[in-house]
């Protein structure tokens, strides 16, 4: 890939994640102060950068407690940051799933709670019910993580799982209004959706939760199963207790991908932006990529040269074999695959927090001449696909993105350069 390419390429993500800025994102946002106190909770990868953020921009006293990813915690002055594991939850995720609920207790109706829930709470919010332990919790996520369910689907179970999720947060904090600033990170920006909804209730009952399970051939835990033969309701957001409660997406995918777009357009590159809510199976989508790149390179069509086509999202990956990586670089050798020996591509393809599945890299670069390299250097392309080991390939071929935490989850972006 030429580093000119390359360098186009980082600039695009970077306007991407420049556009999620939690103090951009927040400033014009923000509630007005109250008669009482101003408690702030927070969940996600971001919700460090978006507690320092708030300090900054908020006129008045607050306090309060978020959780982040570990490894990704932030200065702040009287808010508190607590640390857990992602994507599977840990010890430390239960005492900060506690700590929040214990910050909303006792709240008055001239309280405002500021709710800063971004992508990942979901597994750093570990609360479950009565029956439950953590480590039933932890096999749930496990399971989930397994069948390739879309997130919509793994969210849909994790709220009848938990004390927290599904709009328990607000329902605790009530009846101190409680406003929920959100930067989503799933398909459709559903409120609901990111982090599981701890502030914001759903209308999806447990029945959506068991139609999941059947539908994704899911297995439970034997005491998870047994729990949703006999959870109780979730929040409703009918109820009156919610009708002083405010919800905002501040930030999402299709913002940032507007920027993106718009960034190339000054540099002299017509963008067309796909989708910003594409899911199903990551090497499936990377296919598909390949051959709509494959199209416009060698017969300009449905699209003209030169141009970048943007789109987002969230992908999954069923597990196969315990190889290294995450859906972003699996996407992406499977494009390589798919546009082998296409000349002219460039393509990035990166989670805009900085992080792709477990390893230290956001994603990962690839052109026509990726797998071609791999093959050259000894290995298969197709065998490293099949053992869900992406993460290696791009590491054999020096070609790992890794920027590091950004602050902010607006889901992944890939971006495809047709020259």
């Amino acid at each position: 890939m030429e580093d000119t390419d390359r360098r186009l390429l980082t600039s695009l993500f970077e306007a991407a994640v420049e556009a999620a800025d939690p103090h951009r994102a927040l400033k014009d946002h923000l509630p007005e102060p109250p008669p009482g106190r101003t408690v702030v909770v927070g969940a996600g990868k971001g919700a460090a950068h978006l507690a320092g953020a708030f300090e900054d921009l908020w006129p008045a006293p607050c306090e309060g407690v978020v959780v982040t990813r570990h490894g990704f915690g932030a200065p702040t002055r009287t808010i508190r940051v607590l640390e857990a594991a992602h994507p599977v939850p840990d010890a430390p995720g239960l005492e900060a799933s506690e700590a929040l609920l214990d910050a909303v207790t006792g709240l008055g109706p001239d309280d405002l709670v500021v709710a800063l829930i971004c992508g990942g709470g979901s597994a750093l919010l570990p609360a479950p019910p009565e029956g439950l332990t953590l480590a039933d919790e932890q096999a749930l996520t496990e399971s989930l993580l397994r069948s390739g369910a879309p997130i919509g689907a793994m969210n849909a179970i994790r709220k009848q799982v938990s004390r927290i999720k599904g709009g328990r947060l607000a329902e605790a904090a009530h009846p101190a209004r409680v406003v929920s600033l959100i930067v989503s990170d799933v398909p459709g920006d559903a409120p609901a959706e990111v982090a599981s909804g701890p502030t914001v209730p759903d209308r999806r009952d447990i029945e959506i939760a068991r139609a999941a399970v059947r539908d994704w051939n899911i297995e439970l835990p034997d005491a998870v199963a047994r729990h949703l033969e006999t959870a109780p309701k979730a929040p409703d957001p009918d109820d009156p207790a919610f009708a002083r409660d405010e919800v905002h997406v501040i930030a999402s995918a299709a913002r940032s991908l507007e920027a993106a777009a718009e960034a190339a357009r000054l540099a002299g590159i017509t963008s067309h932006i796909l989708s910003d809510a594409i899911e199903g199976e990551a090497r499936d989508i990377g296919r598909m990529h390949a051959a709509l790149a494959r199209e416009v390179a060698t017969r300009d069509r449905p699209f003209a040269r030169p141009c970048l086509l943007l789109s987002g999202g969230e992908t999954t990956v069923t597990l196969r074999q315990k190889g290294r990586g995450g859906r972003n670089t699996e996407f992406l050798l499977a494009f390589a695959m798919a546009a082998d020996g296409v000349d002219g591509l460039a393509a990035l393809a990166a989670d805009t927090d900085g992080i792709d599945g477990s390893e230290d890299n956001a994603g990962a670069f690839a052109d026509g001449q990726s797998a071609r390299r791999l093959r050259t250097a000894g290995h298969d392309p197709a065998d490293l696909l099949a053992r869900n080991d992406a993460w290696r390939a791009f590491d054999l071929l020096g070609d790992l993105f890794a920027p590091g935490p950004t602050g902010t989850n607006v889901n992944d972006f890939r971006a495809i350069l047709i020259r």
